[in-house]
């Protein structure tokens, strides 16, 4: 009897571990879908609009980071929660858009659903010299 009750403790545990590493190991995919020289400017430079797909598994997340320009949404499928600077998050349903300005902390990005995959088309309004799409954000030191 005591040995079936460990077994079952032990399953449970490393089931519960397994469900944790499995939310940790959830990824965010960028795929590429264009780049177009643009005749606008932006803040007096060269400008260029970057076309991306980003894919997040369930509970996946991308780390904090800004990006060089204005960026616009549009969630194709899922459900992706955003929070820009010190804003509250929001969670848009696929169909929805969304705006974030030059430069904002772009703190969370994230699928919060447990099953199914978000995916959401970024267009990036940057300059033509940007090295990155996506700065990341230093990690705070204690």
């Amino acid at each position: 009897m005591f040995r079936s009750i460990l077994t079952l403790a032990v399953g449970i545990f490393l089931g519960t571990a397994g469900v944790l590493v499995a939310q940790h190991q959830a990824k965010q995919t960028i795929i590429p879908i264009s780049a177009q020289d643009i005749v606008e400017k932006l803040e007096g430079h060269d400008a260029k609009v970057s076309v991306v797909e980003v894919q997040l598994d369930p509970l996946g997340e991308g780390m904090p980071h800004r990006h060089p320009g204005p960026v616009f949404g549009y969630v194709l499928e899922g459900k992706y929660e955003l929070g820009i600077d010190d804003q509250p998050t929001k969670v848009f349903e696929q169909g929805e858009t969304f705006y974030e300005p030059t430069g904002c902390l772009h703190r969370v990005g994230k699928n919060p659903q447990t099953a199914g995959k978000t995916r959401v088309i970024a267009v990036v309004v940057h300059p033509r010299d940007a090295k990155q799409l996506a700065i990341p954000e230093p990690m705070n030191k204690p």
